[in-house]
């Protein structure tokens, strides 16, 4: 069971949210309007924040923000109404850890809080970190073992995702709606490709990778340990 916040000004959805939620055994408390959100996750601790973006008095990105300044460590998955990529952007930039696009499968809300629940605190840091390889998304470095890696926008992008959802099984499909969903062309294929062309440049000729095929299912980041 975890204590989650979720800060949301549709009544509608704010309630099938929370009776979802509590189905699933979590504790939950709930704000409708930004200034409430500020004063709860200055007084209370949560082990999850569902916020919304648009929000009367303070948006979820003043939120955010405020909330990552103060220190706070708690995972945020932001729920916005656009699948704009400079909102998400924004958002991620901002201290989100996961995003939503509304309207949503609960389902995959419950999969998405799964995974940021089982990630430790330490990863809501700007770097993301597997095992030995360091990303960073605001200045577009890789390294593994301390050694630069350079990867190409789209492969970076790949890697970016699979770290942000360690050890989450993807079909080819799924990566090319989350990473080449602006891309009409793309194929299962273009995917298959990405995912070699990123092994080589992670893993060189070893046999053993990081990102690991489930034939048939899909792909992970296989991910045992996150360490800071």
């Amino acid at each position: 069971m975890a204590k989650i916040l979720i800060v949301e000004d549709d009544l509608d959805l704010r309630q099938i949210v929370e009776d979802w939620l509590k189905h699933d055994h979590h504790l939950i408390e709930t704000a409708s309007k930004g200034d409430e959100a500020m004063e709860l996750i200055g007084i209370y601790p949560y082990d999850l924040i569902i916020l919304d973006w648009q929000l009367p008095v303070y948006d979820g990105i003043q939120i955010l923000k405020k909330f990552r300044q103060d220190g706070g460590k708690t995972p945020v998955l932001m729920l916005t109404g656009q699948d704009l990529t400079e909102q998400i952007e924004q958002g991620l930039d901002a201290g989100a850890d996961d995003y939503l696009t509304k309207p949503f499968h609960m389902k995959e809300l419950s999969a998405r809080i799964r995974a940021l629940l089982r990630r430790p605190q330490t990863v809501t840091d700007n770097v993301l970190r597997a095992a030995n390889i360091s990303l960073n998304p605001r200045t577009f470095a890789v390294t593994k073992g301390g050694a630069d890696i350079r990867l190409l926008p789209k492969e970076f992008a790949l890697l970016e995702f699979l770290m942000r959802h360690p050890n989450q099984v993807f079909s080819a499909e799924a990566l090319l709606d989350r990473v080449w969903r602006s891309e009409n062309d793309a194929a299962p294929e273009t995917v298959r490709t990405c995912i070699k062309r990123l092994r080589r440049k992670i893993d060189g000729d070893s046999e053993d990778s990081v990102i690991q095929t489930l034939h048939g299912v899909g792909y992970k980041l296989h991910a045992p340990e996150l360490k800071t």
